[in-house]
């Protein structure tokens, strides 16, 4: 059963989510390009910055679990706002921060509440709008991952260069409050999945889910697209630094060009996967993905040119996967524990998150010349968990896929 949304109102509907992702999204995209910065100003060496980057996603996976008790037992709308207004604290925090250690502990604090967040908005998404939509839905939610990356991120260093490392921090906070009052005027109250049934306990919702095998299939298969993709992303600053040649002031570039592009082709694959299927278009965006990523880690010096097209090509079909796969691992939740699946989604993608930037980190190494060695390795690892994930998506079935076939997209 679907909230029945005027076109209009759809419209704003997906904007306000689109909003909401682009606030967090940003909130931990910010920090990988931030790392010169911030290890200059703290005096900290790579580890002690490998673990302000993995402390949000090992937070945001132990949040997600413990939302996965709750989620489904409160309305939607009032929850994300709730949630949402705590992590423009949580990110305040941080540019208030007075050093490493309190840095550290308010990252593990937004991402607490920026792991929920996505769980919510992706359960938003799956509660309003109808599978035949959906893959085109989650290609308007996915162009605030394009929004951060052509926009948020150019415009955050420039913050960060101009005044200091604090005010990306700053302006994010500033623009959940915004958000905030767009949402409180924009979601629709989603009260459906409330049950008269109490539960016998917190975690029932979540050991039911946990008890589906289909269900376990669609955790593993977005913990494997995750990890396949975050061995690899943490480290392309740095390697593009000290391997590729590339300037630290021309670091922008990257993150604009890649943005600029996919804010194109997110919808287009969104409308392609609504047309030809979800499964099918992930596995050709998922084997084509294999060579920027190859291409990504084991290229040597090259001009910007080149590793801006190398790196736009890797922003393309690396992110481009997620958007049919969230159609497919959304559409395998049933309906009733949509939250709590969604939930414990973000918990393990969250977890494969920082496990593969651990892994990374691990794997690669800087020699005394400054030069990073191992970062190939890390291009087969990503290679292996995709083709993984490849494998698997055919063993799930998706439950509402047949539920809205006479519905009509609006115009």
């Amino acid at each position: 059963m679907h909230t029945q949304l005027t076109p209009q109102r759809e419209k704003y509907f997906l904007l306000t989510l689109a909003g909401i992702q682009f606030s967090h999204i940003l909130d931990f995209m910010i920090m990988m390009p931030l790392g010169p910065i911030l290890m200059a100003e703290f005096g900290i060496g790579t580890h002690e910055f490998g673990l302000l980057v993995a402390s949000y996603s090992f937070s945001a996976a132990a949040s997600g679990l413990f939302a996965a008790t709750f989620v489904d037992r409160f309305e939607r709308k009032r929850l994300l706002i709730v949630m949402f207004a705590l992590f423009g604290l949580a990110t305040l925090a941080c540019g208030l921060a007075p050093g490493y250690v309190t840095l550290l502990v308010a990252r593990g604090l937004a991402g607490a509440f920026g792991g929920v967040l996505g769980a919510m908005v992706q359960t938003m998404v799956g509660d309003v709008i109808p599978f035949a939509r959906r893959a085109r839905a989650s290609g308007t939610i996915a162009t605030a991952f394009s929004f951060s990356t052509v926009a948020g991120v150019p415009f955050s260093l420039w913050l960060a260069n101009h005044l200091q490392w604090r005010a990306p921090f700053v302006f994010i906070a500033a623009l959940t409050l915004l958000f905030i009052f767009v949402g409180v005027r924009h979601l629709p109250e989603l009260r459906h999945h409330l049950s008269q049934e109490k539960r016998a306990h917190p975690f029932s919702a979540m050991f039911e889910v946990l008890r589906d095998p289909n269900h376990l299939r669609a955790l593993l298969f977005g913990s494997l697209i995750i990890f396949s993709g975050f061995t690899v992303i943490p480290y392309i600053t740095v390697y593009a630094v000290y391997n590729v040649g590339i300037s630290q002031h021309d670091i922008p570039f990257v993150y604009l060009a890649g943005g600029a592009a996919t804010l194109v082709t997110a919808r287009l694959i969104g409308r392609w996967a609504d047309a030809e299927g979800k499964m099918e278009v992930y596995r050709k965006i998922a084997l084509a993905a294999m060579i920027p990523i190859l291409v990504v880690t084991h290229i040597g010096a090259a001009p910007l040119w080149a590793w801006l097209v190398c790196t736009t090509f890797f922003f393309i079909l690396v992110s481009g996967r997620f958007i049919p796969a969230m159609a497919v691992i959304t559409s395998a939740a049933q309906p009733k524990l949509r939250g709590t699946f969604m939930s414990l989604n973000s918990t393990s993608q969250s977890l494969a998150m920082g496990l593969a930037t651990t892994l990374g980190g691990f794997i690669i190494t800087q020699d005394s010349d400054g030069m990073i060695a191992g970062y190939a390795n890390v291009g087969y690892v990503a290679v292996a968990a995709n083709l993984l994930a490849i494998w698997f998506v055919s063993r799930i079935v998706m439950h509402d896929q047949h539920a809205n076939l006479p519905d009509v997209a609006p115009k």
